[in-house]
């Protein structure tokens, strides 16, 4: 089975680069980390992940919902937030992405590691169903 590669979205770099290396640790393969919403539209259509980890607030013009939805218009790849914001407006603006995930900052690897197990195979089932 392959290593399912994983983009990450996330303005700080010391909680990217933490992240990166709890997403080598769990076995997982990154294939690029981003700091602003319109370059991970970039990123994301160049990389093609499997599954994208998007920070809400982001440096530059665009936040994390904002490039989730243009990332969408483009193709399917499941997004995941990562946030330290949990007001409902930012809730329900995140449903409108249709995500596959919502994290609270701080969380645990293992927290972590079950949204993205959860979320990928959401994402296989959804693919498989679009199909028939």
């Amino acid at each position: 089975m392959k290593r399912p590669r994983i983009m990450i979205v996330e303005d700080e770099w010391i909680i990217a680069n933490d992240i990166k290396n709890c997403l080598i640790d769990l076995g997982y393969m990154v294939t690029s980390i981003s700091a602003t919403g319109q370059e991970a539209v970039e990123l994301a259509v160049a990389d093609q992940p499997d599954l994208i980890l998007m920070d809400i607030m982001l440096k530059g013009e665009m936040n994390g919902i904002e490039a989730a939805r243009e990332i969408r218009k483009k193709q399917r790849t499941p997004v995941i937030y990562l946030t330290a914001y949990d007001n409902q407006y930012l809730v329900e603006q995140a449903k409108q992405t249709e995500n596959y995930g919502y994290l609270l900052k701080p969380f645990k690897d293992r927290e972590l590691h079950i949204a993205i197990d959860l979320a990928i195979h959401r994402a296989a089932k959804d693919a498989e169903a679009n199909r028939d």
